[in-house]
C-alpha cells in the first residue's frame, strides 16, 4: 500500500523479525529433506566434518560393474585431516576400457579384499560425516548397490553416506551453476579453471582429494547453511537434469 512503512522482508524497522518469522525460517530450515540428522540444519555447512568420496569402477553400471578402489578424503574446517585409498578385488576380470581409464589391472586386485571386507574400514571413515562426491550419483549408487550385495543393513547408526535418506553434496552441481563462463565441467576442467592440483586423475584418491579442494574453492559463492546447501543444490540439479534432457531430445531429432 502507497506510504505504507511496512517492511515486506518481515522485520520491524529496527531489522527484527515480527513475532513467529524467526521461527517459521527455523522449521522451513529443518523440513529440507535429504539432510543428515547429526548435524545442525542452520549450521555453516564448512564447519561439518567432510568426506569426500570417489570409486574406481569396471564399468558406469552400479548394478552390473563392480568397485575396483575406493578412495575417501576427509575435510575438517577446509583442511585434508586424513586421506585414503584401499584397492578391491571386484570378483572378475577388469574390462580393457575401464582399465585404460584409472589404470587398475587385474594383477594389482588379485590380492586385494572383496567390498565386503572393506565395510568396516569405510564405517569407521566416513562415521558422522557429510558425503560429498563429484557427480555425487555415481558414486552413491555404487556405494548402495554394493551394500546391498553385501547385505549391510542401514540403521540409523550407520554413516550417513550408508543411509539411503541422506543428499551427498556435489561439486558438479556447483560448478554448472557458478562457473557458467567454462564450456566443460569434468573434474579435470573444473581444476584446471579453479587452479586445483589434480596430479592423480582417475585414481580414488586423488579424485577424492580434488573434489574437496574444488568445493572449498567455490565456498565463498555457495549458500553457508546446511540446509540451504542441500535445498539449493537440489533444486539446481533437478534443473540442469531439465535442460539436458531438452537437449538431447532436441539433438535426436
Amino acid at each position: 500500500m502507497r506510504g505504507s512503512s511496512a517492511d515486506p522482508c518481515g522485520c520491524f524497522p529496527t531489522g527484527r523479525h515480527y513475532p513467529g518469522i524467526a521461527d517459521a525460517i527455523a522449521d522451513a530450515i529443518a523440513e529440507v529433506a535429504g539432510l543428515c540428522a547429526e548435524h545442525d540444519p542452520s549450521v555453516d555447512w564448512r564447519r561439518i566434518p567432510i568426506a569426500v568420496i570417489d570409486f574406481e569402477t569396471t564399468g558406469t553400471s552400479p548394478t552390473d560393474d563392480r568397485i575396483v578402489e575406493v578412495g575417501v578424503v576427509c575435510f575438517d574446517q577446509g583442511e585434508v585431516t586424513r586421506a585414503e585409498a584401499i584397492l578391491v578385488n571386484p570378483g572378475r576380470p577388469i574390462p580393457e576400457s575401464a582399465a585404460r581409464v584409472h589404470g587398475i589391472s587385474d594383477e594389482e586386485v588379485r590380492d586385494a579384499p572383496a567390498f565386503d571386507a572393506t565395510v568396516p574400514t569405510l564405517r569407521e571413515w566416513l562415521s558422522g560425516r557429510l558425503p560429498v562426491a563429484y557427480n555425487a550419483g555415481f558414486d552413491r549408487s555404487f556405494l548402495h548397490a554394493a551394500l546391498d550385495r553385501a547385505r549391510v543393513t542401514r540403521d540409523p547408526d550407520a554413516p550417513p553416506a550408508f543411509r539411503e535418506d541422506v543428499v551427498w553434496a556435489d561439486p558438479l552441481v556447483w560448478a554448472r551453476e557458478i562457473l557458467k563462463d567454462i564450456e566443460r565441467h569434468r573434474l579435470v576442467d573444473v581444476c584446471a579453471h579453479l587452479g586445483v592440483s589434480l596430479e592423480h586423475a582417475h585414481r580414488a584418491a586423488g579424485d577424492a582429494e580434488a573434489t574437496g579442494r574444488v568445493l572449498m574453492a567455490l565456498a565463498p559463492k555457495m549458500p553457508t547453511a546446511y540446509a540451504e546447501l542441500i535445498r539449493l543444490q537440489e533444486r539446481y540439479r533437478a534443473v540442469q537434469e531439465a535442460e539436458f534432457a531438452r537437449l538431447r531430445g532436441r539433438r535426436r531429432r
